[in-house]
């Protein structure tokens, strides 16, 4: 990572982040993921593969009062986060761990009532990753496979708690599969055409209950983003499952 980061706004300007200038840069996935995040004042949230705190610190400042907890396997980027937290006058609601997913959480966290992940997209057997070490940890599972990972999420959730996880089209039903395996079968398919992105909500549940919710079209035929989309991504809205 180069010693001086970048710092740039989403949300309208709402947040502001420091990011590195080159290797794995955060895209619109993570502001759509905070804004699924129905969390409430007083309530806690976890956000796994946190990178730079972008996630955490948008929940942040869509809901003065929750407190969210981020945990991210690189070193630098959870010094960015730090970092960030402080720059959007945070740091008293919003922190970041360094902690690799493949060993057990600290002792002591949580449990949640929310939790939010954007896990890396590739498995390890058909990636080809990146040169830049940063962005192949951020974007090919390593150390933590989606199994992993999800067994992870749903572990650190109070038994009514709710599980929001943003990943490609082309592997929904392997995490439909997984969760309904881990006894979160409750499930909510939100889709974001024309993007090759899915949205899953999932709450425990003995047997596997899935709905499609009404897609969340991104883009207009003619370019630019919808009214809707804008609404979520400059403005700040929720995003309605």
């Amino acid at each position: 990572m180069e010693s001086a980061p970048t710092e740039n706004t989403v949300m309208g300007g709402r947040v502001k982040l420091l990011q590195p200038r080159r290797g794995y840069r955060i895209a619109v996935d993570a502001v759509l993921l905070a804004a699924a995040a129905d969390a409430a004042a007083g309530e806690s949230v976890l956000d796994l593969g946190a990178g730079v705190g972008a996630v955490g610190l948008c929940i942040a400042a869509r809901v003065p009062g929750c407190r969210i907890t981020g945990i991210e396997l690189q070193p630098e980027l959870v010094a960015l986060a730090e970092r960030n937290a402080a720059l959007n006058h945070a740091g008293d609601r919003v922190r970041t761990l360094v902690h690799d997913l493949a060993r057990p959480l600290p002792p002591g966290l949580g449990p949640f009532d929310h939790v939010t992940t954007n896990p890396p997209y590739l498995p390890a057997a058909v990636a080809d990753p990146s040169p830049d070490r940063s962005k192949a940890l951020a974007t090919v599972e390593s150390s933590a496979d989606l199994v992993r990972w999800l067994a992870v999420a749903t572990g650190a959730l109070k038994p009514a708690g709710t599980l929001f996880v943003i990943h490609r089209s082309d592997r929904l039903e392997e995490i439909v599969a997984i969760l309904a395996r881990l006894g979160w079968g409750d499930i909510t398919v939100k889709r974001l055409p024309p993007a090759a992105r899915v949205l899953v909500r999932a709450r425990r549940a003995p047997d596997l209950n899935r709905r499609e919710a009404q897609p969340l079209v991104l883009h207009r035929p003619e370019g630019g983003y919808t009214e809707e989309a804008e609404a979520i991504l400059r403005h700040g809205h929720p995003l309605a499952f």
